[in-house]
């Protein structure tokens, strides 16, 4: 971040920064939560998680109003407006991460805390596993303006979506095979879209730091692997 003569408008920067960085570790917390509270099916932290999105969304908010209220005053040109647009982005990235997590939560508290069949759970969990370092590299790539790491992120998004397409055949097969399975099985069929779709936001918010790093636009198309478009719709959403 570029140093400038105006004292404040460092401190106003660092402000902002500060925040997603605080956003970055409560989203990351907030899925390893309900993740957890899967697994346990522990309902008490899944509720937990549902009511710490909040915080989440106000962090949201106060990056916004500090991001309008600095280009009001300072009118930046070039890499600070980059950095402040960029910020603003992430903060969105972010959020709907943490929403993503309460929908996991609230699907543990819908299955009553009930773990049917722990293999497929452990299936969802090892998703999360991966879309969790996805996310740690990326806000550390963030932090560090590093678009080499942030492409790296970006290309290893295929290893996400392989996986969820698995379990989504799987837990299919489940169902087919007992009736009885479904309504679990489509709770973790959900859950395990939510994940797959932080994984994504991991790689939007790379996208964003290879943009306020050097200021070029990726234009390449990311190709997503999701096999589960030609299924049944059942499990989308």
């Amino acid at each position: 971040m570029t140093d400038h003569i105006v004292g404040s408008y460092d401190q106003e920067l660092q402000g902002l920064a500060g925040r997603i960085a605080e956003m970055g570790g409560m989203a990351e917390g907030l899925v390893a939560d309900a993740i957890t509270a899967l697994v346990r099916g522990d309902t008490s932290l899944a509720q937990k998680v549902i009511l710490s999105d909040q915080r989440l969304d106000r962090l949201q908010h106060e990056v916004e109003d500090l991001a309008i209220r600095i280009i009001a005053k300072r009118q930046p040109m070039a890499r600070d407006l980059r950095e402040i647009f960029g910020a603003m982005r992430v903060s969105g990235d972010l959020e709907r991460v943490g929403d993503l997590a309460k929908n996991i939560a609230k699907r543990v508290i819908a299955m009553g805390g009930h773990v049917q069949i722990k293999r497929i759970v452990i299936g969802v969990e090892h998703l999360s596993e991966i879309a969790l370092e996805q996310l740690k590299n990326v806000l550390d790539s963030y932090t560090s303006r590093d678009a080499v790491e942030a492409l790296q992120v970006r290309n290893r998004d295929d290893q996400i979506d392989a996986l969820y397409t698995s379990l989504f055949r799987e837990l299919l097969t489940y169902m087919m095979e007992d009736p009885r399975n479904i309504t679990f099985c489509t709770h973790l069929l959900f859950c395990a879209k939510n994940v797959e779709r932080i994984g994504d936001h991991a790689t939007n918010i790379a996208e964003i730091v290879h943009y306020v790093a050097t200021g070029e636009q990726l234009v390449d198309e990311r190709h997503k692997i999701d096999e589960t478009e030609a299924m049944p719709p059942m499990a989308q959403g």
